[in-house]
């Protein structure tokens, strides 16, 4: 039997997903931040109307805020794809013997 190249490590013996209720928390937060972001955006554009093109600019970056918040907050978190340490069990040889072949 075969170790973990470092035996401080823990072995993962789960795939587990993170429970719902963080994923939910997690994807809340990233919908709050975004939607936070869009109300700065929208007071600079009301500052900055005397520069019509930044306005416009301000604008054009708070609209489409709630759209992709929503996006971002409704989707899955990514797949890690992290080394984990677990169990690796020693593998066995095959026989490596040489056989007569007798075609028919």
């Amino acid at each position: 039997m075969t170790t973990p190249a470092n035996d401080s490590d823990p072995v993962l013996i789960t795939g587990a997903a993170p429970s719902y209720e963080e994923q939910f928390a997690a994807r809340k937060r990233k919908y709050v931040i975004m939607m936070c972001c869009r109300i700065p955006c929208l007071i600079a554009a009301g500052l900055t109307y005397h520069v019509w093109w930044l306005a416009l600019g301000f604008l054009a970056i708070s609209v489409p805020l709630p759209w992709i918040a929503v996006l971002i907050a409704n989707d899955r978190p990514p797949r890690k794809s992290e080394k984990v340490s677990t169990y690796q069990r020693e593998a066995k040889a095959i026989e490596g013997t040489t056989h007569r072949v007798i075609d028919g």
